[in-house]
Parts: C-alpha cells; sequence; structure tokens
C-alpha cells in the first residue's frame, strides 16, 4: 500500500502538475517540505466536511431576508402566514442552496489555482446573518431592500480589491486598536448565538416580549400568541427544541471534545434525518402546501436546481438609497478586510509563513484579489459577501501545504451543488445549536482582551455588548471605536498638560496602537515598480531568506482566536466566521503534534 501511495506522489511530484503547485520532489527551488499529493487531497477533505454546514446554515439566514419575494399584505408585513410568500421563499431557500455552493466551489477552487494556499472560501458567518437581520431585515422589513443590499456587496468587492492593490488592507486592519478587534468576534460570537436561540434560523429558545427584551420560549411556533409570545403552560415543550438541542448539540460537542472530524456536519445530519420522516411530531415535512411543496422536492434527492430568483438581482438606481446603504456598505467593507485578513494571516502563520518584519506573507496580494472577486461574483449568484474559513486549519493540520487542498474542497462543493434536495430539507433547529457552537468558539477571544487597564476593557466591552443587542456589527464598532477614541483622548490632553505627571492607572500595560506598519503600507509589487524592476510581480531573492519555524501545541491553540482580534505577534483565527468555527470545532488540530515548514512556502 505505502509502495503504490509513494509511487503516485512520487510520479504526480515530478509532472509539471507537481512543479506548478510545489510539492515535495519537484524540483522546483522553492518546493514546500513534506507536501504530498495523495496527503493534499486528504486534506481538502478534511477541511469540506469541517465547513459543509456553511450551504444549508448560509441558506436558511438568507432566506430569511425575503430575497426577492414580495410581500403585499397590508395586515402583516412579513407575511408570515401567507401560503404564497412561503412558497417563494421555498423557491429561494433552493436558489441559495444552489447559490452557497456554487461560489464556495469557485471561489476555494480558484484560491488554490492562483494563490497556491490551502485555503478555502465561502460565505462567511456573521456578515450573512447582519446581511439578513440588519440590512435588508426579516422578510424585507430592514431599511435597505435585498437588491440594495447585494449591489453594496457588489461595489464592496471591487473596492476591496483596489485596497488590496494598493496595500491599504495591511493599515486598516491594523489601525483598529487590537481590544476592539477581538472584542469584535466576541460581539459576533454572541449575534449568532442569538440568531440560533431564536425561532427564524435556530432552536426557538427565546422569542422578543413586551415587558422585557427577551423571554423564554420553546413552544411550537403555532403555538405563541399575538405578541409572539409563548403561553406558559407551552414554553419548553417544543419536541424540535429537544431534538435539536440534544441531538444537534450535546451530540456535536460530545464529538468536538474528541475531536471527531466532520462533528458540525455530523450533527445537522442526525437532527435533519429525524427531522425528514413525515408522520412525526418533529417532521420539517408538515402535510401543508409549503410541506408537500419541500416533500416533493426533497424526494428527487439528486438534481440540478438552477438559480432563478436571486441570480444578477441587484439594484443599480440608488437615488432613493438611504444612508444605512452607506453604512452596509462601509461595515461589509470593515469586517470582510479584518475576516479575511485574520484568517489568511493565521493559516500563512500556521505554515510558518510569515515576514516578522513585514507582518506580510508572500502571493498576500493574489490571495486577497481572489477573495475581493469572490465577493463580487458571490453577489451575483444573490449571496451575502464571502470570505475565507478558519477550518481551512482542520485541512492545514491533516498535512495540506498547498493549493491542491483548497481545489479538492471546491471540487467537494461543486459536487454538492447536485444534492441541493437534500441540503434546502435541513430544519432550522438542525442548524440552530450550530450557530451556537460558533458563538461559543469565537467567544474565546474575550481572554485576549486586556481587562486590565479601562482604556482599552471599557471600549471593548461596549463593542462586544452592543452587537447583539441591537442586532447589529456596524452599531457595536461605531460604539466601540467612538467610546475608545473618548477616553484615550482625554487621557492624552490630561497626560499632556500635566507634562506627564498625570497619568491613568496601569497605563504601562495598554495595549500599544500605532498607525504605522513595520515594512511599510505599501505591497511588494509596488515598490519594486517604483524601483523600476521590470518584472515588478516577481519577488526579489532576498525575499525567500530560508527560516523554519516550529509550530507546536501552543501555536494550535493560539488558533482559536478570531478574526478580527488580528494580532501580529500570535498565530490567530479567523472563526470565518467569517466569521465560522475554529479548529477545535471542526475536529482539525493535533494538540502534540509538531508541525514545520518553510517560512518561504506560500506563493
Amino acid at each position: 500500500m505505502k509502495d503504490w501511495t509513494h509511487t503516485i506522489n512520487d510520479v504526480v511530484a515530478g509532472s509539471f502538475f507537481g512543479r506548478r503547485f510545489r510539492l515535495e520532489g519537484s524540483g522546483h527551488r522553492r518546493e514546500r517540505k513534506g507536501s504530498r499529493f495523495l496527503t493534499e487531497i486528504r486534506a481538502g477533505l478534511a477541511t469540506f466536511f469541517a465547513m459543509a454546514y456553511i450551504i444549508s446554515v448560509n441558506a436558511t439566514i438568507l432566506t430569511d431576508s425575503g430575497g426577492t419575494c414580495v410581500c403585499n399584505s397590508t395586515e402583516d408585513p412579513t407575511c408570515s402566514d401567507n401560503t404564497e410568500y412561503n412558497l417563494c421563499l421555498n423557491e429561494l431557500n433552493r436558489d441559495l442552496i444552489t447559490a452557497t455552493a456554487a461560489i464556495s466551489a469557485l471561489s476555494s477552487f480558484c484560491m488554490g489555482l492562483f494563490a497556491n494556499m490551502p485555503i478555502a472560501l465561502a460565505p462567511g458567518m456573521g456578515l450573512n446573518a447582519y446581511f439578513a437581520y440588519s440590512v435588508v431585515g426579516f422578510h424585507g422589513t430592514g431599511p435597505v431592500s435585498y437588491r440594495l443590499a447585494l449591489t453594496a456587496v457588489f461595489v464592496e468587492g471591487f473596492v476591496f480589491v483596489g485596497l488590496t492593490l494598493i496595500g491599504m488592507r495591511q493599515w486598516l486592519a491594523r489601525a483598529i486598536p487590537k481590544s476592539i478587534k477581538l472584542a469584535s468576534g466576541v460581539g459576533i460570537g454572541l449575534y449568532l448565538t442569538l440568531i440560533g436561540l431564536s425561532y427564524s434560523a435556530g432552536i426557538g429558545a427565546i422569542t422578543g416580549a413586551q415587558d422585557t427584551p427577551l423571554e423564554l420560549a420553546g413552544c411550537r411556533e403555532s403555538e405563541l400568541d399575538d405578541d409572539g409570545i409563548c403561553p406558559s403552560s407551552t414554553k419548553m415543550r417544543s419536541p424540535t427544541l429537544w431534538i435539536g438541542i440534544f441531538c444537534g448539540g450535546i451530540f456535536t460537542a460530545v464529538l468536538q471534545m474528541y475531536r471527531i472530524k466532520g462533528a458540525i456536519i455530523a450533527g445537522i445530519l442526525l437532527v435533519s434525518i429525524i427531522s425528514w420522516p413525515r408522520p412525526t411530531s418533529v417532521t420539517y415535512f408538515p402535510y401543508t402546501a409549503e410541506g408537500n411543496d419541500s416533500f416533493d422536492f426533497f424526494k428527487k434527492v439528486v438534481t440540478f436546481h438552477p438559480i432563478r430568483k436571486v441570480l444578477s438581482a441587484q439594484e443599480w438606481n440608488l437615488s432613493n438609497a438611504s444612508g444605512q446603504f452607506g453604512l452596509a456598505f462601509i461595515t461589509f467593507l470593515y469586517v470582510d478586510i479584518l475576516d479575511a485578513t485574520g484568517t489568511l494571516y493565521s493559516m500563512a502563520r500556521f505554515c510558518g509563513a510569515i515576514d516578522e518584519k513585514t507582518q506580510d506573507f508572500e502571493g498576500s496580494a493574489v490571495a486577497y484579489l481572489v477573495d475581493a472577486l469572490s465577493i463580487s461574483i458571490g453577489s451575483l449568484f444573490g449571496t451575502s459577501p464571502v470570505t475565507a474559513f478558519i477550518e481551512s486549519g482542520a485541512g492545514i493540520s491533516e498535512g495540506g501545504a498547498t493549493g491542491i487542498t483548497a481545489m479538492t474542497t471546491g471540487v467537494c462543493f461543486f459536487i454538492s451543488v447536485f444534492f441541493a434536495p437534500i441540503f434546502a430539507s435541513i430544519p432550522p433547529w438542525a442548524t440552530g445549536c450550530t450557530l451556537i457552537l460558533v458563538g461559543a468558539m469565537m467567544c474565546k477571544a474575550a481572554a485576549d482582551i486586556n481587562w486590565r487597564y479601562v482604556g482599552d476593557a471599557v471600549p471593548a466591552f461596549v463593542t462586544l455588548a452592543v452587537m447583539p443587542f441591537t442586532y447589529s456589527i456596524a452599531y457595536g464598532l461605531i460604539a466601540g471605536i467612538i467610546t475608545y477614541m473618548i477616553l484615550n483622548t482625554i487621557t492624552w490632553l490630561f497626560e499632556v498638560a500635566s507634562s506627564g505627571r498625570i497619568k491613568p492607572h496601569n497605563k504601562e500595560i495598554k495595549d500599544p496602537w500605532t498607525w504605522k506598519i513595520p515594512g511599510g503600507i505599501l505591497p511588494g509589487w509596488v515598490v519594486r515598480l517604483a524601483r523600476g524592476k521590470k518584472d515588478f510581480w516577481r519577488a526579489d531573492d532576498e525575499d525567500y531568506s530560508p527560516r523554519r519555524e516550529s509550530l507546536t501545541t501552543q501555536d494550535h491553540q493560539g488558533l482559536g482566536r478570531t478574526a478580527v482580534g488580528i494580532d501580529s505577534t500570535k498565530p490567530l483565527s479567523a472563526a470565518g466566521s467569517g466569521i465560522g468555527i475554529d479548529d477545535d470545532a471542526s475536529g482539525g488540530m493535533k494538540e502534540n503534534k509538531t508541525c514545520e515548514k518553510n517560512a518561504d512556502n506560500v506563493v
């Protein structure tokens, strides 16, 4: 068996394909030590199973926005009980299943092909919730229409391209204070948790109330009264709630404790399989018009569902766009920069490819361009912003070191396009606990916030508290940044006026902040072009000074932080978030494994 695998690895490594992706034994001067073709394939499969949940979860969340479906009811602006509208939502969900799988396939494959990075992409968690619930609103009740929101995402992608080319994305990601970056990840985690506990995209454990902002729920949706509150006698008696908690939450958490790969998708599938039979109290296919329509589609099992309702649905007439459109655009841009930066940097550091002087890695511009263009293409498919996923760490821990890993993941997503009936039939109570577990993973970044200095702690707390309570990432960031500026400007003025005699307590342990970037703001290709180098797209030979970095248990555990909490001195993660889950959730990291990579291994 070993001889057979060695033969395949050696043949592929000696081919043009192996040299293109710098496999070990390819003869390339910067070949990636330890990279093998079959290992890359296995790593790509590990990444796919760690993040396959995004297909159903993203479609469920975006369907709550109402998409292009029109509600004409004068009594109920959400048309929740309108059969025609709900049938439209069924069709919309199937469109978004196809769209999510398709853009994940395209973007991941291109990341591997062009950037030669073992990093997969998909619509980001957190951003999709902000898109659906804050910008467009539940069933289109928000300040910006679905079509205008897609326009904002499309434009943001091309702005991101420009920022990438001139190197501004690096400066912008570091200009925000560290405490607020970390708190942003925690706030988004709490935001996703709140969604996972709700009815629309979760297990239905909480609902809005009159006397209090939130109230315990847990009844069947049909038992909610006119105010959307569960009668006392029905609370916590919904069978789907308990199926979601034990089979989707507890079961998945136990698998994660034992680092079982694909734990998230296993929990989702278990709950879904239990919910598919029709004559049960937890069925996802009740004998109604909507249930019959969903069940008829489910019975097809394997089919291609074309995107009909959300393909190229942008609205280019911006004359009626409100200030919320601009706010949404800026928030998408900022969070994308932090999210993509955090994930790509943490994965590059995991492979030992970060230049400690510039805090950059070779080929970062290409990786960012792929990410940015994927955002705009994804909006044409009808999805929220696409970003790099931290679940890529599962593949890297399996030995993935080249773009072949990401390409394999992309091929798996492409195959899943033809299983739309399965993914479209996953109920919200199957994915609700997934969002809660994602939130739990993202909240680990709170431990890294500097709680000892009030000037860092208070802005961080304001950021992470405002995000879930206002259902808005944007408001949380704005509140945190303004609080930081006010507090630290006042203390700076006192210090200047007193000639340094009046200083706040613990000022010496304040997180350092500067707008200056080590190595300069401009990317390497701009510097080489200004220097007159003809092949400015090629890095100088001195840029490839060999360096080896050993990644031990501490490094693996360091990947359990969020993208928005990027710290240039430590290996970080980006919950994919996007903001999705980190390596611990996917069971991808091996604590006792030491992984050595060359610092010059990344294109």
